[in-house]
């Protein structure tokens, strides 16, 4: 039951990435930490996103825009590798915690970015790279402000879905290869996020047939949403 209710949240996970370009770590993290603890949760959920953003790529392979993709990922893979070690100093009940912190406060921070409609250039893109790498690095996931960030560059539906899961791709690949060097890597763990990718790259191809549909406002309150429901089910775990 427990491994039925895991495919089945990833498959629902997988489809929301799909449709909003975040919200897959968001769903699967509360399940993963609940089922396998904050140590293994993140290293299975680093390999299951490379997967589910594996299926974005593929889904939108025609429209990405790799100059924007190279400088984001020229400063934010070395970030998700440092972030990635300070996680494994990290004990475990602070680590949950700070999970579910970190959604809660992503929420006015989104709305405060969302409220400034500016463009940024690929050197911006390669100057916020770095904090937002580490940051990757130590949490599960920092598609809400990843969102933003690529949007206000310009991007929109295909091209920005498939350039945000192109840099994803190559931080999560730099925390796996850390968690590997520093032996917090085991077969059973690998296994697991394998398991758990393959339902999130089923869903990116799921959400790629209603994202079209889905309008700005909508957005917004998902995002958000999901954000609360996260960062709550994190912090309740923490002081169970």
């Amino acid at each position: 039951m427990d491994f039925l209710l895991l495919l089945v949240c990833g498959l629902f996970a997988g489809t929301l990435g799909g449709i909003v370009g975040t919200g897959s770590s968001l769903v699967m993290m509360p399940v993963l930490v609940v089922m396998f603890g904050p140590r293994q949760a993140i290293p299975i959920m680093a390999i299951a996103a490379i997967m589910g953003n594996l299926g974005r790529v593929l889904a939108w392979r025609r429209e990405i825009d790799w100059r924007a993709c190279a400088a984001f990922c020229v400063t934010a893979v070395p970030g998700a590798m440092i972030g990635a070690r300070l996680l494994l100093t990290i004990p475990p009940g602070v680590a949950e915690t700070a999970l579910g912190t970190f959604f809660l406060s992503l929420i006015p921070v989104r709305r405060w970015l969302a409220r400034r409609e500016f463009r940024i250039s690929a050197t911006h893109l390669m100057l916020l790279g770095a904090p937002l790498g580490v940051l990757t690095g130590i949490v599960a996931s920092t598609g809400p402000l990843t969102v933003p960030l690529f949007t206000f560059y310009g991007l929109e539906r295909g091209a920005f879905l498939g350039t945000e899961a192109a840099s994803s791709i190559g931080m999560y690949a730099a925390k796996v290869a850390t968690f590997q060097a520093f032996g917090a890597l085991s077969l059973e763990v690998a296994a697991r996020g394998l398991g758990v990718g393959a339902t999130l790259m089923a869903g990116s191809f799921v959400g790629r047939f209603v994202v079209l549909r889905l309008s700005a406002p909508a957005y917004r309150h998902l995002i958000d949403g999901l954000m609360a429901v996260s960062g709550v089910s994190l912090l309740w775990a923490a002081v169970r």
